[in-house]
């Protein structure tokens, strides 16, 4: 039975320690055994509203507002017997329980680095693979339409030249992203392979410098290709842009550039995507391509900076100076500003283009504790224009 007091940590008779670390620890006392239990909710609440324009072509807005849990989730995690390690999470969203991470993993494999088996993230894009909890905005940017999200598979991925260099490679199955199974299969397969560089990583000053590269071959199992997205608004009734589904698909590559830079209290991120479809019917090739980009710049207020995790994590746990509630704290600001846009026509595909600002206010109370205020306008070429204003509650352990 443990006694829980914190920040104390406290020993327990079978020589393991109960801790809180903005986070659920039992560490062994010779360090073999780690691990780890958290979860996060995120409760969002919108405002809605779209010209005259868009209401001709897509209808008239549902409701002007809306309300839901973006993402309830429990997870475990840890390493056992020194160099085995784990992960199992489970998400709340949407009315339905998914599957999230669940892998099992190798560390410190000689030359090879680290090595996980399961439903694991495709290293692809900075901002995809940056945990949502840790995001700047409440939504990641539109080109995320791109990213590859979850699948099974292996991963392999390790750092070289004192953590300067990092290279994530792996093989992966299509999943349906419920449950990371594969019932039925006729073959469809991705690789997707990522490099990293911090060209400059000065931790007491506060500064580094990142540069990376990502591209993804893929056999679609089901032969055809689709994408489309909404505003960076979850709670958005509307994808305005969408290819609908390209038929006959034989192969698709997609690229990707990164790049990020935190000055002490001030940070910038951009990325570029784009998608390469290639088709064949009855010997008549076709390539389709679309892109996107975004680019986002935030300072803190009260003189914070953003926490960089490792390549494959992205950026971290913002950490208040003072947390609120202390004395004279008055938790971390952070202002941000982004701009993105995604391009879905090609050939005689309309998808559509559209570009969005959304300007956000970040107040972290504490390390575990925070408020994102975000307001969104959206201009679908041709088209019309839309804005959101939302409010995103947090809690993650």
């Amino acid at each position: 039975m443990f006694s829980i007091s914190t920040p104390a940590q406290q020993k327990s008779d079978n020589g393991f320690n109960f801790k809180w670390n903005n986070g659920f620890n039992l560490v062994s006392s010779d360090k073999n055994f780690n691990l780890k239990f958290g979860g996060r909710i995120q409760l969002d609440h919108a405002f809605l509203s779209q010209d005259d324009d868009l209401d001709f072509v897509f209808g008239e807005l549902p409701a002007s507002s809306g309300i839901e849990f973006r993402r309830a989730r429990f997870f475990m995690s840890g390493t056992i017997y020194n160099n085995v390690s784990f992960k199992l999470q489970f998400e709340y969203a949407g009315g339905k329980t998914v599957f999230k991470d669940a892998y099992i993993g190798l560390k410190d494999i000689p030359l090879v680095g680290n090595l996980r088996i399961g439903h694991v993230k495709e290293p692809f894009s900075l901002d995809a693979l940056t945990s949502s909890k840790y995001n700047t905005f409440m939504e990641r940017g539109m080109p995320y339409l791109f990213t590859l999200g979850r699948n099974t598979g292996i991963l392999f991925f390790n750092d070289f030249l004192d953590k300067r260099l990092s290279i994530q490679t792996g093989l992966f199955r299509e999943t349906d992203n419920t449950n990371g199974n594969i019932m039925v299969s006729n073959g469809g397969y991705s690789f997707t392979t990522r490099i990293t560089s911090l060209l400059f990583n000065n931790k007491k000053d506060r500064k580094l410098v990142h540069i990376g590269a990502a591209y993804s071959y893929r056999k679609p199992d089901a032969k055809n290709y689709g994408i489309s997205t909404r505003p960076e608004a979850h709670l958005s009734p509307f994808k305005y842009i969408s290819i609908g589904t390209i038929d006959d698909v034989n192969k698709i590559h997609v690229l990707n550039f990164e790049a990020a830079v935190v000055v002490k209290s001030f940070a910038f991120q951009a990325e570029y995507f784009e998608s390469n479809v290639h088709t064949l019917i009855a010997n008549q090739k076709e390539t389709y391509n679309f892109s996107g980009y975004y680019a986002e710049v935030s300072y803190f207020l009260t003189g914070e900076s953003k926490a960089y995790k490792n390549s494959y994590s992205g950026f971290g746990r913002v950490k208040p100076n003072k947390n609120y509630g202390d004395t004279r704290g008055s938790g971390a600001w952070e202002i941000a500003l982004r701009i993105s846009n995604v391009d879905l026509n090609s050939k005689t595909i309309e998808g559509g283009q559209q570009s969005d600002i959304t300007l956000g206010l970040n107040w972290y109370l504490n390390p575990a504790t925070g408020f994102t205020f975000n307001n969104v306008w959206a201009n679908v070429k041709g088209l019309g224009n839309a804005n959101i204003m939302q409010v995103r509650f947090q809690i993650d352990f």
